[in-house]
């Protein structure tokens, strides 16, 4: 799996949104500034999130962006797929619609088993915890394995 630079601009963005105090919103300037992202690629990445239902634009004077809900209720699985599309695709198709024959038969098996342990992941990590910096006990525990920081 491969994180887009979209995909990471945009979870550091709405925890920014989500480090904002009392929710008020946050001008775009203030949020590239705060995670050194580039402002007019952030620009577009808000219009995705706006779109996808996370972030609310707020007009005026003291504008800016604000999240549309909690962020102990949306998870980083959410804004990836809102910028990004689905979390694990191959050759752009999700693993349940492929089919593969002879030798390669239990390859969808690998394919479907690396979408539930992305999702094990994203799916459980919230803006909230990624904050407070509170992780989940496994995703603690997978990051934390000395495996985990090396490359082949």
């Amino acid at each position: 799996m491969r994180v887009s630079a979209k995909a990471d601009y945009a979870v550091r963005a709405c925890a920014e949104l989500a480090s904002s105090p009392h929710g008020d919103p946050v001008a775009s300037e203030d949020l590239a500034t705060g995670q050194g992202l580039p402002s007019s690629f952030l620009e577009r990445i808000l219009g995705d999130l706006r779109r996808g239902g996370l972030v609310a634009s707020v007009r005026g004077r003291s504008g800016g962006f604000r999240l549309a809900r909690p962020a102990e209720e949306i998870t980083l699985a959410e804004i990836i797929r809102a910028v990004d599309g689905p979390l694990v695709t191959v050759r752009d198709e999700r693993p349940p619609s492929l089919e593969y024959e002879g030798s390669a038969a239990s390859l969808l098996d690998v394919w479907i088993a690396l979408r539930a342990s992305v999702r094990s992941v994203l799916d459980e990590v919230t803006l909230a915890a990624l904050v407070a910096g509170e992780l989940p006990a496994h995703v603690r525990e997978m990051a934390a394995h000395e495996d985990a920081w090396t490359n082949p």
